[in-house]
């Protein structure tokens, strides 16, 4: 399997999700310059985590015209897998792979720790080494990860079966405290209706090796792994 990492101006997270594909997976993975245009002979592509465009105007708006994100919305309409962690969750709404916005969190502050989170999905590229109600221990670090959906659209969300993981304490009960953000339903992460663009506010790259205190976030990526090596049987 071949991964694609964009980096945009400000990204700071890419080197962590290369670091997991290449030293923990052992896939291929190459860096992709937001200048780019061609992502052939790609299998997923990773839109990662950090400040892209300094976040001026509002998160992810600005990345969302860099020449690469046409042949991302190209890629992923063609069946492409992408993957937008935090920063590039953002983008992906910006861009409108996935619906609903992001608002300040309702605390007002930057939130940087560990958090829990509900897997209600494992039939996805992106969830097929996980169980449906397991709980992964991976950080978030945002300021604008409180998502927002009209209620119309919430209730299409949730019967299409588009939210993928929820914000939950340590025994996977869905509180207001187990939230970090005061994102709508707890969500932390949706997929779109044919299931191969995720966005997620957590970093599962930063949770994938044990001597960062939790492996839970590798989960997602050997997924893809599982998934891809299917596909090819």
């Amino acid at each position: 399997m071949k991964f694609g990492v964009v980096i945009f101006p400000g990204s700071n997270c890419d080197y962590d999700a290369y670091k997991v594909v290449e030293d923990v997976l052992k896939e291929k993975v190459e860096f992709l310059w937001h200048k780019e245009t061609s992502l052939d002979n790609y299998d997923c592509i990773i839109l990662p985590g950090g400040f892209s465009y300094g976040d001026y105007l509002r998160t992810g708006a600005v990345a969302r015209f860099s020449p690469i994100m046409k042949s991302v919305v190209k890629f992923a309409k063609r069946g492409g897998l992408v993957w937008g962690i935090c920063n590039g969750f953002q983008i992906l709404l910006e861009a409108g792979l996935l619906p609903g916005s992001m608002l300040m969190n309702s605390h007002l502050r930057f939130v940087n720790k560990n958090v829990y989170i509900k897997v209600e999905r494992n039939d996805l590229p992106y969830t097929t080494a996980c169980q449906v109600g397991q709980i992964l221990k991976i950080p978030v670090a945002h300021k604008d990860g409180n998502y927002y959906i009209p209620q119309n659209e919430l209730l299409d969300l949730e019967r299409n079966n588009q939210v993928i993981f929820r914000y939950c304490d340590e025994n996977g009960n869905l509180t207001q405290a187990s939230n970090p953000n005061g994102s709508l339903a707890n969500v932390a992460g949706i997929c779109n209706k044919e299931g191969n663009v995720l966005g997620l506010m957590p970093h599962p790259e930063r949770a994938s090796e044990k001597i960062l205190g939790s492996e839970d976030g590798i989960n997602l990526f050997l997924s893809l792994v599982h998934y891809s090596n299917g596909a090819a049987d």
